[in-house]
């Protein structure tokens, strides 16, 4: 499917990997919907690249849904939707004082990072399938791209909250895609690992550097710009479907 044209969503599309997303789709020619609970970051990634602005919080099916309408409405039914939107954390399950983690904290990561993931890709696969075929393809009505980790396969110390809810990402990418096949709807999963964000670019310089220097080849903190291509890429290639690919320079975390 050619992005040129199409109508796209990108959750958490006010920063990071998500905002390269949305600034790459909207480069070749895509009306981008620009979706984060960071109104002001989702304002500013939306004018910048010419797209629509929507606050929203994907754990909150009203939420969404208002978002989704607004996209529609804006721009027609979103054929391609990038799902970035989510939270990091890390702790243990027992603390050095013996004391167990809070059950609330391991709960709200797997909902925003997996639930509200699956919620995404349950109300836009909704409208999706509504749709006639886009011409010129082999049926093709849309595809939708995950985000996962590679702390779904090799989280470290502190990461079972984390890691379990990007696992749970990676195991439903196939089940989706044989769901969703019925009507033309591919889905695909990106792990990525240490990339370039605002978040890791908090960290000194000599933990960055050294979170550089743990990656086999290329010895350098992932760019967002190389996700988004990746992302991009899996929207034009009409074979790539039910797949996690890794995007990691050959990373295998180690266990702290």
């Amino acid at each position: 499917m050619h992005i040129e044209g199409q109508a796209a969503l990108v959750t958490g599309g006010g920063s990071g990997l998500g905002e390269a997303v949305a600034r790459e789709l909207a480069r070749q020619g895509a009306r981008v919907a620009v979706l984060d609970v960071n109104a002001a970051g989702a304002e500013r990634v939306a004018a910048e690249i010419g797209g629509l602005a929507c606050r929203c919080d994907i754990t909150d099916t009203p939420s969404l849904t208002a978002a989704l309408d607004a996209a529609q409405a804006r721009h027609g039914t979103a054929r391609i939707v990038m799902n970035i939107a989510g939270i990091g954390t890390a702790r243990r399950v027992v603390g050095k004082d013996g004391t167990p983690a809070p059950l609330e904290d391991f709960e709200r990561v797997v909902r925003i990072n997996l639930v509200g993931t699956y919620n995404v890709v349950r109300l836009a696969a909704a409208r999706l399938v509504a749709q006639a075929p886009v011409a010129g393809t082999d049926g093709e009505r849309g595809v939708i791209v995950n985000t996962a980790s590679v702390a779904a396969f090799d989280g470290q110390v502190g990461q079972e909250a984390y890691a379990a809810s990007k696992g749970g990402v990676v195991g439903m990418t196939l089940p989706l895609a044989r769901d969703l096949a019925q009507w033309g709807v591919r889905v695909c999963t990106i792990a990525p690992g240490l990339f370039a964000t605002p978040l890791l670019a908090e960290l000194p310089a000599e933990v960055q550097a050294g979170l550089a220097a743990s990656i086999p080849f290329p010895k350098r903190l992932g760019q967002p710009a190389e996700f988004a291509a990746l992302a991009a890429h899996i929207v034009t290639n009409g074979h790539l479907n039910g797949e996690v690919i890794r995007l990691d320079g050959a990373l295998r975390m180690a266990p702290r």
